[in-house]
């Protein structure tokens, strides 16, 4: 899924529940320079390279990387 695909209250949402995670020890998914050490930071490394596994629910279809799926069922992209 893009990121402009995303909310700017999606956005903030999977990097905040993302870096929480990381504060509590989730392992990071990707190589952070030594100087960044805020979990929001991290966090923030993390969406944009794609690789953050959350899924975004709205309404009666649910939004993921890999594209739309129906609450009922089906893939769409």
């Amino acid at each position: 899924m893009k990121h402009s695909d995303y909310t700017r209250f999606e956005r903030a949402r999977i990097i905040g529940a993302r870096a929480l995670q990381i504060t509590m020890g989730a392992p990071i998914l990707v190589v952070v320079p030594k100087d960044i050490i805020d979990p929001i930071m991290i966090a923030t490394l993390e969406y944009q390279k794609n690789v953050i596994p959350i899924t975004v629910m709205r309404d009666d279809r649910i939004v993921s990387r890999g594209g739309v799926e129906s609450a009922r069922g089906g893939v769409s992209k």
